[in-house]
């Protein structure tokens, strides 16, 4: 579903309920939308990716000049809903950091990922800023990835979805926001992977980004990281519930091997001072 640019302003908000309580600089409740770009987008690999739905999130007020944009970019796990409280909660928390289910709450479960940044007085002061946040390409939390429908078979791509990089990502975002009439970005910011995704803008559009806002991230992976990757890639494939990646339906996935991925990912995460800082909290 396409919100026309003419009308195009904050996704719907509200009060939160039982989610959460709503107090000075909270967004509200917020309802993740839909759009379906009209077009192909053109991939590093060759080929071009078609249909492609893309779940956002927007917070704020477009100013009549539409200059006052800025596009947030999440990390590896998490989705559109950065800030205020889901409407729909999901069934786990895209809030890491240490003891986040712990911290957070069950009402946490519905809170933004990055709802301590965005909204009304925050770093991103959606009273002066209209903030968008989307589901990168892959992420299926909404985004066409892997788990959709291939057209040509009818049945989830799987392993057959296109092997896609950073610049991918970055252009689906560009025709996301040619379609909600965007032409230029106060600012793109994330963390990690978001970050990685803000530094690709300043390549490929350097001329419609003010400013970028990288945090904990880098322009590209050292060798050393890139390993760390296999190994936690070994990790799911070597799954038998994997299944050739085949497994979407099956009613297995390969939890085992994404919960050692994941693990190796933390150790990566962290230095190892912060390792040591964790061990300590944990033994008093």
């Amino acid at each position: 579903m396409t919100e026309p640019a003419s009308t195009l302003a904050a996704g719907p908000a509200g009060t939160a309920g039982k989610a959460g309580t709503v107090g000075p600089g909270s967004v509200g409740t917020v309802e993740t939308q839909y759009l379906d770009l009209p077009n192909p987008v053109r991939l590093d690999c060759g080929r071009e990716l078609h249909p492609i739905r893309v779940a956002y999130e927007t917070y704020g007020t477009l100013a009549p000049r539409r200059d006052n944009v800025i596009l947030v970019c999440h990390a590896l796990s998490g989705d559109a809903h950065a800030a205020g409280f889901a409407k729909k909660p999901p069934e786990s928390s895209t809030r890491d950091g240490f003891a986040a289910e712990d911290r957070d709450g069950t009402a946490g479960k519905g809170l933004g990922w990055w709802d301590g940044m965005i909204g009304p007085g925050k770093a991103f002061d959606t009273d002066r800023f209209f903030v968008v946040s989307t589901n990168l390409l892959g992420g299926c939390r909404g985004t066409t990835g892997p788990s959709s429908i291939d057209p040509a078979t009818g049945r989830p791509y799987g392993p057959d979805f296109p092997v896609i990089t950073v610049a991918d990502m970055v252009r689906t975002e560009r025709a996301f926001l040619d379609v909600l009439g965007i032409e230029r970005l106060a600012a793109v910011t994330g963390g990690s992977l978001g970050g990685m995704q803000a530094f690709e803008w300043a390549i490929l559009y350097p001329d419609q980004v003010d400013a970028v806002v990288a945090i904990a991230s880098t322009h590209a992976l050292h060798p050393q990281g890139v390993a760390w990757n296999a190994i936690a890639r070994n990790a799911i494939i070597g799954d038998p519930a994997w299944q050739g990646g085949r497994y979407y339906g099956t009613g297995r996935a390969p939890d085992a091997g994404m919960g050692v991925a994941r693990m190796v990912g933390h150790v990566t995460y962290l230095s190892a001072q912060a390792l040591g800082d964790i061990s300590t909290c944990r033994a008093r």
